[in-house]
């Protein structure tokens, strides 16, 4: 069974640990009416997807 040769400082056990946070989504502009929108999906707004209406919005 593997055993660990020499302890592990909290310092770079810690920083091993340091890279799991969370990044924000990368969001683009809808074409149409300007709004936020993530990539590769319909605009909630005005229902457009790479300039056409897929979605009817009411």
């Amino acid at each position: 069974m593997a055993v660990p040769k020499r302890k592990v400082s909290k310092a770079r056990r810690n920083s091993r640990r340091a890279n799991w946070k969370l990044t924000a989504p990368n969001l683009s502009t809808c074409t149409k009416c300007g709004e936020l929108v993530m990539s590769h999906r319909a605009c909630k707004k005005c229902g457009t997807y790479k300039n056409k209406v897929v979605l009817e919005v009411k």
